[in-house]
């Protein structure tokens, strides 16, 4: 039974008319009666009878009425329950950001924190996946967005993790170093120059799991911090890196550099606290608002 019906059934019922009852309810006149009509048919029942001044409950209508405005009331008491929470809500919520905001959907995130819990404020920390994992693991931030193998999320021991988007990682070779990367395969590939990351970073996991899972150890030529950097070097021509599949894409395309063909990582991005925390009130919020910014 759709609480709709139910609001609209009272609202005729009190005022009588269904042009008033449709102003009360933000309503045009047709839906309204549409509703009303949907409503006694559903319940197989008349619940009115026209009168010169409009339509007024007859004894079905007025026997339902108590038991359909204490529905209502029911309910406006649990919306005013959700804001008092809501309201209560309160704190500073620290939150561990990575890569760049636009796809952390930061924007929306942020706006629906405001806009439903106006007593919380937000304090971004950014760093690297690993390093946001161990501060929300020893509680310095209350939550964090991490970066994993495709599947990881959750498998860290005291941590939960929300999982919010796929993607993959793909191999970006300087312009013109076609001849060299053609063909190769990891093991093959390793012997050519590689723009390394620190073990914070999670290029620097997924690529040591694939190299140490074939017992061999990259030519590393220089070791970088942030993304930006990385990729200023492979432009240059300095060596080889991982890179997000939108990013290694757009690269491609404005500055020439190659995807290695057959080579790349799938990886998950996840929002993490600490498991014990999960139902903290703060930490709640912050959840319902990442849901809602992915959709």
């Amino acid at each position: 039974m759709d609480l709709k019906h139910i609001r609209t059934f009272a609202a005729v019922a009190r005022e009588g008319n269904l042009t008033r009852a449709a102003e009360h309810l933000h309503l045009t006149q047709p839906a309204l009666s549409l509703q009303l009509k949907n409503f006694q048919e559903s319940l197989d029942l008349t619940l009115f009878s026209r009168t010169a001044q409009g339509l007024a409950p007859n004894a079905d209508g007025r026997a339902l009425l108590p038991s359909a405005q204490r529905i209502l009331d029911a309910l406006d008491d649990f919306q005013r329950a959700i804001g008092a929470l809501r309201d209560t809500v309160q704190g500073e919520l620290r939150i561990g950001t990575i890569l760049d905001p636009e796809f952390l959907r930061l924007g929306a995130t942020l706006q629906y924190l405001v806009e439903h819990y106006p007593k919380i404020r937000p304090t971004l920390r950014h760093g690297m996946s690993g390093s946001v994992g161990r501060q929300v693991r020893a509680g310095e931030l209350d939550v964090g967005f991490s970066l994993g193998p495709q599947g990881s999320a959750g498998g860290t021991p005291g941590l939960e993790a929300l999982p919010l988007a796929s993607f993959a990682y793909c191999v970006v070779a300087p312009k013109g170093w076609g001849a060299q990367v053609a063909g190769r395969g990891w093991a093959e590939i390793a012997a050519l120059p590689w723009i390394w990351t620190p073990p914070d970073s999670v290029h620097h996991r997924l690529l040591c799991a694939q190299f140490d899972a074939l017992g061999i150890a990259p030519n590393a030529v220089a070791e970088v911090d942030q993304e930006s950097s990385m990729l200023d070097l492979v432009r240059s021509g300095v060596g080889l890196s991982l890179a997000r599949d939108s990013i290694a894409l757009r690269e491609s395309q404005a500055n020439g550099l190659l995807l290695v063909k057959g080579l790349s990582i799938q990886a998950e991005l996840s929002f993490i606290t600490q498991a014990a925390r999960r139902d903290d009130p703060l930490v709640a919020a912050a959840f319902s608002a990442v849901r809602a910014a992915f959709g």
